[in-house]
C-alpha cells in the first residue's frame, strides 16, 4: 500500500520530459531516472505489481518519497541523468564501476615542447586524450611500447629556459629525442607526435609508410645509425599491429561492445576500432543487473561509458538494441560534433566482429571467478564454506561434477570433471558414450554415467587406474529430479555415503537430499562461485565431446549421400585433411590432390557440405 504522500505527489507530476530521484525513509537517493513524460513514467512504477520487474518491485518498496527535475528535451534529461548517477550512485541503478578513475593517456600541448603521459584527469585545456583504459597496468603496457616508437620527453622539466649539456639515460635507451639538449629540431619533434596522433587514431599504415620513406631517405643519405632507428621502429610497429586481423571483418572507426552477465554483475568487453584495425580492447564491470533486460544494461553502459569518454567514434555496434535509440545517437553526435551511429548488427561481418566480443566478454567472466578463487587461503574458505552449508563431515577435497549433452536423445554423452583441493584436474577427467539409451531421456542417460563410473569404483581391477578414488562430494547438473536419480544410483550400488548436490543453472538453485527448497547461499560467496565453476566446467567438457562427436556422424553421413563417395575414399579424404573440419575448409583444388577424387567428385563435395 503506498503512502498517502506518494499518491499525492503522483496527481502533481507534469506532462514533460525530466528527471526523477527515487528516496528511502532515510533520504538517501535509490535511484536515479529520466522519462520524456514524468507523469506517466513515474506512475508507472506504483501501478500493478505484476507488471513490474523483480528488481523494480524491490526497488518501490523501499520508496517513500521522490523529487524531480522539469527540463525542456530529451537530451537534457539524458545528460542531468548521467550527471545524477554519477554523483549519487545510487544503488539500484545499473552503476559502471571505478567510473571516475579512468586512467587516459595525454599529450599535453599548453607548453612548447609537448609531453605524453598517463593522468586520470580530463581538463580543457586543449591537450589530446586517448583512452579511457580498463586499468593502469594496460595503459602502461601500452605507453612502453609506444615510447620506443615514439621517443616523445615524458619528463617535466623546462628545457627551454635550460639547456642540457648531455642528454640523460632515456636518450641512450631511444626513449627521449633529447629536445632539453637541442639534439631535434621542434619541427622534427612536431612531425614524431603527429605520427603518434595518427597512430593512436588507428592510421596506422600512414605513421609506417612515413617512416619507412625516412628510412630509405637516411640509407641514401648513408646516415645508417638513423636508418637503423627507424628500421626497429618498423619492426616495433609490425609487432603492435599483429593479430589485429579481426578488425578487417568490418571497415572504418567503430566501438563493438558486448557482455555478459552473472547474477548482478556483468562483464564489458569494448572492441576499439579504428580504420579497419583493432587498436585496444578493454574490459569494464558492471554491477546491480540482476533481472535487467540486456537492452537496459546495454544502455546503461553505452550512456554511462561515452559520457566519460573523450573520444566518440562514428558508429557504435552493440550486442543488444539500445533504448532511446534516437535521443542517444544525438547526444552523442553533439559531444563528438559529427554523426554517430548505433547499430546492432544480426548478421554478416558485423555480427561475426560482436560475436567475438561476446566470446571475449565470457571469456573475461571465467577468468575472473579463476581470479577470486586463485588463492589457496579463498579455496579453502570456500571448501570450507561447503562443509558447513551442506554439513558434512570433512572438507570436501575431491569433488566430481557430471553433466549430459545430447540434442533430442541423439549423440548423446556424459563428463565428469575433478576439482581437487578447489583446483580442476584434467587429468581425472573423463567423458562417457550413452550406450543404452535411444530417446532423449536425461535421467536414464545419468543413471548410466554414474552406474558406469562407480562399478569401475567397486571394481577389483588394479588396472582402473583413476577410477578407484571415492570422491567427497559428487554435484550433478540439474534440480531435484537428476539429484533423484544420483540418490537412487549410488544408493543402488551400496555407496549410501557419498554427498550429493544438484545445481541448477537458471537460478543458481542448490538442491540437496532430504530437502524440499534449495539451500540458499550468497551469489558472491566463495563456496557459491567455486561450484558454479565446477557445474560450468563439466558443462564445458560435456559440449566439447558431444560437438566431436556429432559432427563426426553427420559429416561422416554427409560423405556417405555423395554419389562417388565409399569407405576408401572417405578414409583417404579423413586421413589427408586430418579429420572433417580439415575436409570441410578445403578448396576443389585442395580435393583433388586425395588420391581418387577427381575435379568432378571434388565439385560434387563442396556441393554437397
Amino acid at each position: 500500500m503506498h503512502s498517502s504522500l506518494i499518491l499525492e505527489l503522483l496527481k502533481q507530476l507534469p506532462e514533460t520530459p525530466g528527471v526523477y530521484l527515487m528516496r528511502n525513509v532515510q533520504g538517501n537517493i535509490l535511484y536515479v531516472g529520466k522519462a520524456v513524460n514524468l507523469r506517466n513514467r513515474v506512475k508507472s512504477y506504483f501501478s500493478s505489481p505484476v507488471k513490474l520487474t523483480p528488481k523494480t518491485r524491490a526497488l518501490v518498496e523501499h520508496i517513500h518519497d521522490f523529487e524531480y527535475f522539469v527540463v525542456t528535451s530529451e537530451q537534457e534529461a539524458l545528460i542531468l541523468e548521467l550527471n545524477l548517477i554519477k554523483r549519487y550512485w545510487p544503488p539500484y541503478n545499473v552503476l559502471l564501476k571505478d567510473d571516475k578513475t579512468f586512467p587516459y593517456l595525454k599529450i599535453k600541448f599548453d607548453e612548447p615542447w609537448p609531453r605524453l603521459y598517463i593522468t586520470r584527469r580530463l581538463d580543457d585545456d586543449g591537450s589530446h586524450y586517448f583512452g579511457p583504459f580498463a586499468s593502469i597496468n594496460s595503459l602502461r603496457q601500452s605507453l612502453g611500447v609506444l615510447k620506443s616508437i615514439f621517443p616523445l620527453r615524458t619528463c617535466s622539466e623546462n628545457i627551454d629556459n635550460h639547456k642540457r649539456a648531455r642528454p640523460c639515460l632515456k636518450f641512450d635507451m631511444g626513449y627521449c629525442l633529447a629536445p632539453c639538449t637541442g639534439k631535434v629540431s621542434r619541427d622534427e619533434y612536431d612531425n614524431v607526435i603527429k605520427q603518434l596522433i595518427q597512430y593512436l587514431e588507428g592510421k596506422h599504415e600512414a605513421v609506417t609508410r612515413a617512416i619507412n620513406k625516412k628510412m630509405s631517405e637516411c640509407a641514401e643519405a648513408q646516415d645508417y645509425e638513423l636508418a637503423a632507428r627507424f628500421r626497429d621502429q618498423l619492426k616495433a610497429l609490425t609487432a603492435v599491429a599483429e593479430g589485429q586481423s579481426i578488425a578487417m571483418k568490418v571497415r572504418g572507426e567503430q566501438d563493438a561492445i558486448a557482455f555478459e552477465v552473472e547474477n548482478d554483475r556483468a562483464c564489458v568487453q569494448v572492441f576499439m576500432i579504428r580504420h579497419g584495425k583493432l587498436i585496444g580492447r578493454e574490459s569494464y564491470t558492471l554491477k546491480g543487473v540482476a533481472n535487467e533486460d540486456p537492452r537496459q544494461i546495454m544502455t546503461s553502459f553505452v550512456k554511462q561509458f561515452y559520457s566519460a569518454s573523450p573520444y566518440i567514434p562514428k558508429l557504435l555496434l552493440t550486442q543488444y538494441p539500445i533504448e532511446e535509440k534516437v535521443v542517444i545517437e544525438e547526444w552523442l553526435s553533439s559531444k563528438k560534433n559529427a554523426r554517430v551511429c548505433i547499430e546492432n548488427p544480426v548478421k554478416g561481418r558485423k555480427r561475426d566482429l560482436i560475436d567475438i566480443v561476446a566470446e571475449n566478454a565470457h571469456q573475461a567472466l571465467a577468468q575472473l571467478k579463476v581470479k577470486e578463487l586463485a588463492g589457496p587461503a579463498a579455496l579453502t574458505e570456500a571448501l570450507a564454506e561447503i562443509q558447513q552449508e551442506f554439513k558434512l563431515s570433512a572438507l570436501p577435497k575431491r569433488i566430481e561434477g557430471y553433466d549430459i549433452s545430447n540434442i533430442q536423445g541423439t549423440d548423446a554423452v556424459g563428463s565428469m570433471v575433478v576439482f581437487n583441493d578447489g583446483k580442476p584436474d584434467p587429468a581425472q577427467y573423463r567423458r562417457f558414450k550413452i550406450k543404452t539409451v535411444e530417446a532423449a531421456n536425461d535421467y536414464a542417460m545419468l543413471k548410466e554415467m554414474l552406474n558406469r563410473r562407480f562399478s569401475r569404483a567397486l571394481s577389483n581391477d588394479n588396472n582402473q587406474a583413476g577410477w578407484s578414488v571415492i570422491p567427497d562430494l559428487v554435484l550433478v547438473d540439474g534440480g531435484k529430479g537428476q539429484l533423484n536419480v544420483a540418490v537412487e544410483t549410488l544408493h543402488d550400488a551400496g555407496l549410501t555415503n557419498i554427498p550429493l548436490a544438484g545445481l541448477a543453472k537458471e537460478n543458481e538453485d542448490i538442491f540437496l537430499p532430504g530437502r524440499s527448497e534449495p539451500l540458499s547461499l550468497s551469489p558472491h560467496s566463495g563456496a557459491s562461485r567455486l561450484l558454479q565453476r565446477l557445474r560450468d566446467e563439466a558443462h564445458r567438457f560435456a559440449i566439447s565431446y558431444f560437438q566431436k562427436i556429432h559432427m563426426k556422424r553427420t559429416f561422416k553421413s554427409a560423405l556417405d549421400d555423395i554419389r562417388g563417395i565409399g569407405p576408401q575414399k572417405k578414409k583417404a579424404l579423413t586421413k589427408y585433411f586430418g579429420g572433417v573440419q580439415g575436409i570441410r575448409q578445403a578448396t576443389v583444388e585442395e580435393l583433388t590432390k586425395v588420391k581418387g577424387i577427381n575435379l568432378a567428385l571434388a565439385k560434387r563435395i563442396k556441393e554437397n557440405l
